[in-house]
């Protein structure tokens, strides 16, 4: 039996191919290098955007609790028909991010609402009143009437 040289030439082509697949372990440094570059760009976006919105879920407890004790402070005013020792703050430790004081006197209140530094909420701040008046700072910007609840936010 006669074997013919293009036989050979592809058995010899096989056997090289398998002897390259033998010797190369792990990855190449270009190979890494542009994985790396991905996940760097990948990065940049998605970290600001995370950030932002963790910022939004913590604004919303001052917005929730500030309408929460709107609420409490209007059924006081009903049952007494004074705000003077209306029950217009939160429960200690049931805020997390953010700081509340009540100002109240027998015909007018005001509850604000500021960010803790150490929540990375120095800046914020949030009050109502009793002409359900609302007012925001939110990372600089300024709501006059109106709580801004996310960056780029208007009234």
């Amino acid at each position: 039996m006669v074997k013919s040289p293009v036989l050979k030439s592809g058995l010899f082509i096989e056997c090289a191919m398998q002897n390259i697949r033998n010797q190369q372990k792990g990855f190449t440094l270009l190979e890494l290098m542009v994985t790396f570059a991905i996940i760097a760009i990948l990065a940049t976006i998605a970290i600001p955007a995370y950030s932002e919105y963790v910022k939004q879920g913590k604004v919303a407890e001052a917005t929730s609790t500030l309408a929460d004790l709107r609420i409490r402070t209007e059924q006081y005013f009903q049952d007494t028909r004074t705000y003077v020792n209306a029950p217009c703050t939160p429960a200690p430790g049931t805020t997390k991010h953010f700081d509340f004081v009540c100002n109240a006197d027998a015909t007018t209140y005001t509850i604000t609402a500021t960010g803790k530094a150490d929540q990375d909420l120095s800046g914020f701040e949030f009050t109502i009143n009793q002409d359900n008046l609302k007012t925001s700072k939110y990372e600089g910007a300024t709501g006059a009437t109106c709580w801004i609840t996310k960056k780029g936010g208007t009234c």
